[in-house]
Parts: structure tokens; C-alpha cells; sequence
């Protein structure tokens, strides 16, 4: 349930706060004094586009809040717990708009993106604008408002999930085929390249191998001077290496070490250097023994590094990276030598893939059939409450051929309406009468809302055209769904207002200088005053507001 509202800085609206109740709640006032502005706020914090034109004149940013009470939309908290947005119960979403037209996001103090504000506000509310019957005229949203008034979700989602493996199965079949048909050239090259990588003969880790010799071969000199000069001043130079040094050291210490025990340590330690020294001197030895020049070696290690290198550079790869690249190689090759099985395995996949998308979108047909069903004749029986008693709808499902797949199905769904006794249906589209089609447009609206998962439904003026009696009936049944779920609703019809469980008044405040908006949550009297001066003209007299009492009174009396 939608529990608060905050704009500031929006349109003319400088700032308001709207505290809401479950029910039906009905805003009034003069035109322009910004109730569908407030509509429009909503939006936006739900996520539709925004512009510089939305902060009001004089202010550098537009800020809406909306805050939700999940208490009864469990599925919503999951949801917000899967994205780490959780907050115990209750969602706050909040929208910025800078007056450059940049704006910003946040559900519950996490910055998000908008299409996931989207996503959330499809979750949470659905707004029906006073030109509702303009898109309603399109075959994609009355499939649409079928499917959500019978409730087929998992059907359509198993229809849509059925569709993408069969595109994944077709994609798969046409690149074996592509390949397939270029498949003799390239055996030859693949074969080829096999060829060559199987004769180099390249082993595990033998590149960084030879890398490392090829070094060591190509600086063998420099590393026998660097040796041989080590080994000099540690052990062999005549005029004091380190290790005479250090036996010189340790023959002065011992002399004296009975003296004083504290020398004992550094005794011991010149006496390990020395061991260490001879250790060393031992290493280098032995190294320099081992170490000769070899040309033939460091020409036989630069060769067949060449190789490795020049055949990376044919394949584009990393040395490091042939093994692999063989092994790929390997394997394209033996899927085209098996085409023939391969081709048939996919194609069986295809086929498979095909049966459970036909089997998928005849089952959701048949439901969207029986929904279709129930759906026309209470959409007509709304018509005749609202003032078309000769009026008929139907909700024609035809069943194309299933071989034109489609994530939606293979249905085509349209509204065929019948405005007068004897006409032919014809598509909702080509309804003439304005009047007639916003009429038929908020029999649909009211009769798939009520079906909806919607916690809060909004109507902004969709009681446009109609009066009297028939307002009278439209208000009803907005009351009616306010006992199920949340209506807000903009309206200037008295009928309509008088249902409401709650009432607001909008009012347009003006100084001469700056333009703002007020909100008043109306009592009783004051709630007849607004009636009466809806019902009435320049002068409201008492009797004015004897009947304005009186419809709310029979609106109560009825529930």
C-alpha cells in the first residue's frame, strides 16, 4: 500500500506531503491546480523519464518520495531482499531531478538504475492516464491485459522460456550448417594446421624452459667473468680473501676467548662464515666446471624457439598458448569429420525444441480462450452499467500458425466491440465516438484492474466524458475495488468523488509573484462544501448541499 507521498520542487508544486489510507481516496479541485501533477510526480518516482522542465521555476533540483507499506506483498520484500534492498517491511523509493535534467534513484537508501525503479513501480502501482483508451486500442496491450486478468504468468513464461531455447537450438543448428557448407576447405586447413603443431612436438612448460636457457646461453661469458671474480675474493685471492680473513678473525678471538665469555658468540659466528664462504667457494667452483660455451646448443635453442614463436604469431596466440590452441583445433576437426552426426543430433534438438514450444502455446491458448470468455461478458455487462445497454465486447483469440514462433505465443488478441444492437464487431480501434470509446476503455479498465496483483491502483480523470447516472456507476465500482485494493483517483465529477472512503482537496495558491500547490484532507462539512461546489455554479445554495449530503450518504449506505 502506498502510505506517503512527498514533492518538492516539481512543477508548481513547491512542497506537499500526502499521508494515505487503504480504500478509495479521491482528489478534487479547480482545473490546473496540479492534481494530475501529483499523478505525475508518482510516475516519475516510479520511474518514467524526466526532463530540466520537471523542477520547478527558480530551483535547482525536483526531489519525490514515495514510501510503501509491503505488509501484504511478500513477493515485493523477496524480491527487494534479493537485491539487497531490503528494509523490513517497507520500501521508500526516492527520485531527484536536477534542473540540467540529470537525475537519480534510490530504493530504500541504495542507488539504483531505472529500470529497475521500473520494474519495482510495475510491481507496486498501475496508473491509468485520461488517454488509457489510447493504447488500449493496441493488439500487444490488450494480449497483455488478457493475460494479466486470467492470471497466465507461468503459462506465458513458459511459453517465452519454450521460445528462447527453440531461437538457441535454431541459432546452433545454422552455424553447424554455415560451417558445414564450407566444410571441405575448411578439413584441409584444419588438418593442416594440426599437421604442423603435432610436428612441432611443443611439450608441457618447454617454452618458459628454453626461454630460460636461451638467456643463460646467450650470456655465458658474462656470467664466467661475474663467477670466476666471486670465487677470487672469497677464497682464492693471495693477498686476503674473505675466507683468510675470516680464519685470521677467528684465530684472534680464540686467543683471548677465555678471557671474556661475551666474546663467545661472535667467535661462532665468524667461525659459520667461514664454513659458508668455503660453501660458496665450492658452488662457484663446480658452476664454473659446468659452464661451457656450446654453440651448437644455443644455435639449436634459438631455433626451435623461432619455430614456437613464428607458428604463435600464424595462430595469433601466446606461445604459452599453443597447447591450447592444438587441442581447439583438435576439436573443431573431429566435430567436422562427425558433421553427419552432429548435424542430426541438433537437428533432433530442433525438433524437440519445436514440440515443447507448440505443446507451451497451446496450452496458454486454451486458458487465454476461457479467460477471453469470462472477460467479454463482464466488459459488457460494465458497458451496459455505463450507459451502453445495446453495447457488446468481444475478446477474440485466433490462433495463427505455429510455425511464425513468438515469445508471446501464437495468439493474436483483439477487442472486437459492438457499440449498437445489430452492428457487426469491429475492432476497438475503429470505434467512432469518442465518448463510446473511453466509456468502453474504463469498463476494461475497472473489470482487468480488479483482476490485477496491483496494490495501489491510480486513475487520473479516466471518468472523463461520462455523467450523471453513468459517473454515479463509475464511482461505485471504483469503491468497490477500493475494498480490495488501494484507488486513488482524479476526478471533477461530484457522482464520482461522493463514493470515496477519503477526500482531498487541491488547491492552486498564488501571491502574484510565485504559484503553489496545497493539499487538504476534508471532514465531513468540509467535504460537502467541495461536493457542492462541484455540483453547483458561482452561488452554492443550501439545497446544493442538501444533495451534496445526500450522495454521501447513499454512498455509505451502501458500503
Amino acid at each position: 500500500m502506498l502510505q506517503q507521498v512527498r514533492v518538492r520542487n516539481y512543477a508548481i508544486i513547491d512542497e506537499i506531503e500526502l499521508e494515505l489510507d487503504p480504500g478509495m481516496t479521491v482528489l478534487t479541485g479547480e482545473t490546473g491546480a496540479g492534481k494530475s501533477i501529483l499523478v505525475d510526480a508518482l510516475g516519475l518516482v516510479l520511474g518514467d523519464r524526466a526532463d530540466a522542465s520537471a523542477v520547478r521555476h527558480g530551483s535547482d533540483r525536483a526531489e519525490i518520495t514515495a514510501a510503501f507499506d509491503l505488509a501484504d506483498r511478500q513477493d515485493v520484500a523477496r524480491w527487494l531482499v534479493e537485491q539487497d534492498m531490503d528494509a523490513d517491511g517497507e520500501c521508500v523509493v526516492r527520485r531527484i531531478i536536477g534542473k540540467e535534467g540529470r537525475s537519480k534513484a534510490y530504493v530504500n537508501g541504495c542507488p539504483v538504475t531505472l529500470p529497475v525503479v521500473r520494474t519495482l513501480g510495475e510491481l507496486l502501482v498501475e496508473i491509468h492516464g485520461q488517454h488509457e483508451h489510447q493504447t488500449l486500442t493496441r493488439r500487444p496491450v490488450q494480449r497483455r491485459l488478457l493475460d494479466s486478468y486470467g492470471g497466465h504468468e507461468r503459462q506465458c513464461e513458459t511459453v517465452a522460456r519454450a521460445f528462447r531455447d527453440r531461437e538457441a537450438a535454431r541459432e546452433s543448428l545454422a552455424r553447424l550448417r554455415a560451417a558445414n557448407d564450407s566444410r571441405d576447405d575448411r578439413l584441409d586447413l584444419l588438418r593442416y594446421q594440426v599437421r604442423e603443431l603435432v610436428a612441432l612436438g611443443l611439450e608441457h612448460g618447454e617454452t618458459s624452459k628454453l626461454e630460460a636457457e636461451h638467456l643463460r646461453l646467450s650470456n655465458v661469458e658474462r656470467l664466467a667473468t661475474a663467477a670466476g671474480e666471486a670465487l677470487q675474493l672469497i677464497f682464492e685471492d693471495e693477498s686476503g680473501s674473505a675466507q683468510q680473513r675470516l680464519a685470521r678473525a677467528g684465530l684472534a678471538l680464540t686467543s683471548i676467548a677465555d678471557v671474556d665469555p661475551g666474546l663467545a658468540g661472535a667467535l661462532r659466528l665468524i667461525e659459520e662464515a667461514g664454513i659458508q664462504v668455503n660453501e660458496a667457494a665450492d658452488d662457484l667452483q663446480r658452476y664454473l666446471n659446468d659452464l661451457e660455451m656450446d654453440p651448437r646448443r644455443q644455435e639449436f635453442v634459438a631455433n626451435r624457439l623461432a619455430s614456437i614463436r613464428e607458428l604463435s604469431r600464424k595462430h595469433g596466440v601466446e606461445a604459452r598458448e599453443l597447447e591450447s590452441k592444438l587441442e581447439g583445433l583438435r576439436a573443431e576437426l573431429n566435430e567436422l569429420e562427425h558433421t553427419g552426426v552432429a548435424l542430426e543430433e541438433k537437428e533432433k534438438a530442433l525438433a524437440d525444441a519445436d514440440k515443447a514450444y507448440r505443446s507451451a502455446a497451446l496450452a496458454l491458448s486454451e486458458v487465454r480462450r476461457e479467460s477471453a470468455l469470462r472477460l467479454s461478458g463482464e466488459i459488457t455487462a460494465a458497458m451496459h452499467e455505463l450507459g451502453m445497454p445495446g453495447g457488446k465486447l468481444l475478446v477474440d483469440v485466433s490462433t495463427r500458425d505455429t510455425d511464425r514462433f513468438s515469445a508471446d505465443g501464437a495468439d493474436t488478441v483483439e477487442f472486437l466491440v459492438s457499440a449498437n444492437p445489430g452492428h457487426p464487431p469491429a475492432p476497438l480501434a475503429k470505434i467512432a465516438s469518442g465518448g463510446e470509446l473511453s466509456r468502453i476503455s474504463l469498463a476494461i479498465q475497472v473489470i482487468a484492474t480488479r483482476a490485477a496483483a496491483h496494490p495501489c491502483l491510480i486513475f487520473d480523470e479516466v471518468d472523463a466524458g461520462v455523467g450523471g447516472g453513468v459517473a454515479e456507476i463509475v464511482g461505485r465500482r471504483l469503491r468497490d475495488l477500493g475494498h480490495g485494493q488501494q484507488v486513488l483517483c482524479v476526478t471533477h465529477l461530484p457522482q464520482v468523488a461522493s463514493q470515496s472512503h477519503h477526500h482531498i482537496r487541491v488547491t492552486k495558491l498564488t501571491d502574484g509573484k510565485r504559484t503553489r500547490t496545497s493539499l487538504t484532507r476534508l471532514g465531513d462539512d468540509e467535504r460537502v462544501e467541495e461536493l457542492a461546489r462541484m455540483l453547483g455554479g458561482v452561488e452554492i445554495t443550501n439545497t446544493t448541499r442538501h444533495h451534496a449530503r445526500e450522495m454521501i450518504e447513499l454512498s455509505r449506505n451502501r458500503g
